[in-house]
């Protein structure tokens, strides 16, 4: 078992986490690499927790399926449980978003492509739409009239 954490700074905002949603999936995207013959795939790929794909010899289903180009042997992925929420702290920590299964393969970094929620600390107020791919993001709370951000974002994988 696998987990994705983020450590970030977060002013003004809490409860951030994908849009995830039987009707609005969020897509995954990470770097895969192979742990048989640790070929690294060339491109990113993206994983869904609503999506599942059929593994070759009928033995089942997995969220990703995957078949290295290098070593032809076949691995899968599954994500566990729906995504937890980053929660506003002083300091900053280490919080634990999607826990995974990788069967063969390894994913080896994360990039946050895709709609982010959040809402707003002490004005509860709803942000949506919020990206993460430039590592920070900025927006104003009418309701507190300040500024809220989310910087320093810092993803990890980690063995569980």
């Amino acid at each position: 078992m696998f987990a994705l954490t983020l450590t970030a700074e977060l002013a003004g905002v809490t409860n951030l986490r994908p849009n995830d949603t039987e009707e609005n999936p969020f897509w995954y995207t990470f770097k895969v690499q192979c742990t048989s013959c640790r070929e690294t795939h060339a491109k990113p790929v993206g994983v869904s927790r609503f999506d599942t794909n059929e593994m070759s010899g009928s033995r089942g289903e997995a969220n990703f399926v995957w078949k290295c180009k290098n070593c032809k042997r076949e691995s899968s992925a599954n994500i566990m449980a729906a995504p937890g929420p980053y929660e506003q702290s002083d300091p900053a920590k280490a919080q634990k978003i999607l826990t995974f299964d990788c069967r063969g393969l390894e994913f080896t970094e994360f990039m946050p492509e895709g709609e982010w929620l959040a809402e707003g600390v002490e004005s509860n107020s709803k942000f949506t739409g919020i990206d993460l791919t430039e590592g920070e993001w900025f927006e104003y709370d009418e309701k507190t009239g300040e500024e809220v951000s989310i910087k320093e974002l810092k993803w990890e994988i980690n063995r569980t």
